[in-house]
């Protein structure tokens, strides 16, 4: 199917073939029949794509900053790398659509196949042939409504919530200042609400256009403003005005100032500089608010992605029920998105669109259609070739499942440096992804359908980098299809992921690796060397985590378990490498106490059988500039220090030996090396399954510790 696609890295624009997404829960795949462009937010994005790496820096300080943390932190190279990483992944451009629903996924009963639906959000409702879109951004399309005039839906849904947030009333006077597809769709909203409204802009084209979409007057920016609102209003000032303009200029905040009445209210809705003149607002004592997009429940993932509605009785107008009553105003004609459209292209012309969208064409224009032609001539493709397959003998054919950004910076570049892997297959849940990071990294085919990457019997193994919800599941999937498995770290979330883990490995007897790396790092192996093997150790690890905002993904009891599983796993895994021995009890206390909200600031004690102890400091309220890692190791009448692995100090008797590193080494490198080796030799698997199993309940330990605030004992299942 086709996409448009920008490309940061290169500035260019193109309409891409990729794979069609694949159905999931929560939501509904869509065949587009229609979708808008909204050129102000789109020509922004596209703006600052094209800009310099220095103009991005100029325009984003606060990215910046997290880079050079990082460069202080973990080195040059590997920020470097990150950085280029992150710009090479395309944005997809659109964000309003309308089209019929192909697919239903669990969840999203209240729609069937065949329903004609209107879809919003960035990142969902994209310019393409098919997008997935979850149930709370999707809206059906009345009966008279066209699917041309409810690809409207989003900007009508932008307008709705800012003319919700000027809180205006039947019979009042309020302004419009800017009046492009928002500003017009606002117009029309505020005269169904029963206001007087007056229109303001720059180009005298939009402001006729505004007298004949309904607004009681309009009147050029330059012709006498202040004037025009005076007689509009009889001296008084607007009640309210609502900013729909997007420009880089502060003109339109301190026009609202002026014209708006005593304790008047300024509703931002469009994207301008907010240097608000305090002796104009201070005087008036006037309210300025800011719309968010369009509605509550924007940016929020419990309501956007997994469809949690707000109750009606505490939140009237969600960014839904916005949608819908955008589109209840089209079929009663109280809004005609018709009236503004003055383009219409095939999704194959997209790129002669944007010429106009950004100026290099200078066509007037206003409302910009992409059509999607006759669905029966859209053949399903769920997977692209990319290149003809390797003839090479003897190297490990990779699958990839998953490929976000720590996939992107840190697993594929060096499975593709090795000279024993191929990298055959890449599955992502965005044909976007899989057909940039294929092409990037030099797959064979990328696809949406991971049961088609598993089912290809060229693939000896299969590397599993999706987020920590979904591993157990395709670790599974994979040890059942016969693979070798290399999955990111956790193994699992709960009980019941680790058990099908375990039944699966059991079954197939199939090699199984987990991304605990820090095992890997040649500074371990000095650590462990140090220390002799028959005495127990005493270690202290303290981890610099840094905070998460609650609402990531991560904290996400189902899709990433906790930072508890999710990350201290891997100094779990690291403490049991060097004392050699089984973990038998676990103790954990969380700043805050069991009611705490999230569990990463926690102190955890380790016994283990041999008499070896250890504590996990695991803190996110520290400050990011300092190192993430430190380890001390007691035992043997010597101490090890390790330093964010790049320095490593080893004293015994006095005398001290020292390795220094320029950069972070983690064990990235040896631990592909390992499991590559392992699968092309059938060799054992790098870690031992019982020692993965071992770690894995001990998370779980931990987070039953924080719970009940008791010792918690770990135990294992049974393993061949």
């Amino acid at each position: 199917m086709k996409q448009v696609l920008q490309h940061v890295r290169s500035r260019t624009l193109e309409v891409a073939d990729v794979p069609e997404p694949y159905g999931k829960s929560g939501g509904v795949v869509v065949r587009n029949a229609v979708s808008l462009i909204s050129a102000g937010t789109e020509r922004m994005m596209i703006d600052f794509a094209m800009q310099s790496m220095l103009g991005k820096a100029r325009k984003r300080p606060d990215l910046v900053r997290q880079v050079l943390n990082k460069v202080r932190n973990d080195g040059l190279k590997p920020t470097v790398d990150a950085v280029l990483s992150r710009l090479d992944q395309p944005l997809p451009l659109g964000y309003s659509c309308a089209g019929v629903v192909e697919h239903v996924g669990r969840g999203a009963g209240e729609f069937a196949e065949g329903d004609r639906v209107a879809c919003a959000g960035a990142g969902y409702a994209s310019h393409a042939h098919k997008v997935f879109v979850p149930k709370n951004l999707t809206v059906a399309i009345p009966d008279s409504v066209s699917f041309e005039d409810a690809s409207y839906v989003t900007l009508g849904a932008i307008a709705m919530h800012g003319v919700r947030t000027a809180g205006v009333r039947l019979g009042e006077a309020v302004a419009v200042i800017g009046l492009g597809l928002l500003g017009q769709i606002t117009v029309q909203i505020l005269k169904a609400s029963g206001c007087r409204v007056i229109g303001i802009d720059l180009d005298p084209t939009k402001v006729d256009l505004a007298r004949t979409m309904g607004a009681d007057a309009a009147v050029v920016r330059s012709d006498g403003v202040i004037d025009a609102v005076e007689g509009f209003t009889g001296g008084v000032g607007v009640d309210a005005v609502v900013v729909t303009a997007a420009a880089d200029t502060n003109d339109p905040t301190e026009l609202a100032g002026e014209i708006c009445r005593d304790r008047g209210i300024v509703s931002m809705v469009g994207a301008v500089r907010m240097d608000v003149p305090r002796r104009i607002y201070y005087e008036k004592e006037l309210q300025l608010r800011l719309s968010r997009s369009y509605g509550p429940g924007r940016y929020d993932p419990e309501y956007e992605e997994k469809g949690h509605d707000y109750p009606v009785g505490y939140v009237r107008w969600t960014e839904r029920r916005n949608m819908e009553e955008f589109l209840r105003l089209v079929s009663t004609g109280q809004v005609t998105p018709s009236r503004l459209t003055t383009h219409r292209f095939e999704i194959e012309e997209a790129e002669r669109a944007y010429e106009i969208v950004t100026g290099v064409d200078q066509e007037p224009f206003l409302g910009i259609l992409l059509m999607y032609g006759d669905p029966a001539e859209l053949e399903p493709v769920r997977r692209i070739e990319l290149r003809p397959r390797s003839a090479a003998a003897g190297k490990v054919r990779l699958g990839f499942i998953g490929a976000g950004n720590f996939a992107r910076t840190v697993l594929l570049p060096r499975f593709k440096a090795s000279a024993d892997a191929e990298l055959v297959g890449v599955s992502t849940a965005t044909g976007m992804n899989a057909k940039a990071t294929g092409e990037k990294y030099d797959f064979s085919y990328c696809t949406t359908d991971t049961e088609q990457l598993l089912a290809d019997e060229s693939i000896d193994a299969v590397v599993i980098a999706t987020r920590h919800g979904s591993h157990a599941k395709f670790t599974a999937d994979a040890l059942r299809a016969g693979k070798a498995v290399f999955v990111e770290k956790p193994l699992a979330i709960d009980e019941d992921g680790l058990r099908q883990v375990t039944d699966a490995q059991e079954a197939s007897g199939g090699l199984l690796t987990v991304g605990f790396n820090r095992r890997f790092s040649p500074l371990t192996e000095s650590m462990k060397a140090f220390f002799p093997v028959d005495q127990p150790l005493a270690i202290q690890y303290r981890i610099n985590a840094g905070p998460i905002p609650s609402d990531v993904w991560v904290h996400d009891p189902k899709d990433g378990g906790g930072r508890i599983i999710g990350e201290v796993c891997h100094f779990i895994d690291f403490i049991t490498y060097l004392t050699d021995d089984e973990l038998e009890e676990v103790f954990a206390r969380g700043l805050g106490g069991p009611t705490a909200g999230l569990r990463d600031t926690v102190t955890i004690t380790l016994r283990y059988r041999n008499g070896s102890i250890a504590s996990i400091n695991y803190f996110s309220t520290g400050d990011p500039s300092i190192p993430k890692e430190a380890v001390e190791v007691y035992g043997g009448n010597g101490i090890a220090i390790l330093d964010d692995f790049r320095r490593l100090t080893l004293t015994r008797g006095g005398k001290r030996r020292r390795r220094r590193h320029f950069s972070v080494q983690k064990g990235f490198d040896q631990e592909i090396a390992a499991f590559l080796k392992a699968v092309r030799t059938g060799g054992k698997p790098p870690i031992p399954f019982i020692s993965i199993l071992s770690t894995t309940r001990a998370t779980f330990a931990i987070e039953e510790s924080l719970s009940t605030g008791r010792p918690v004992k770990v135990g294992v299942y049974s393993s061949v």
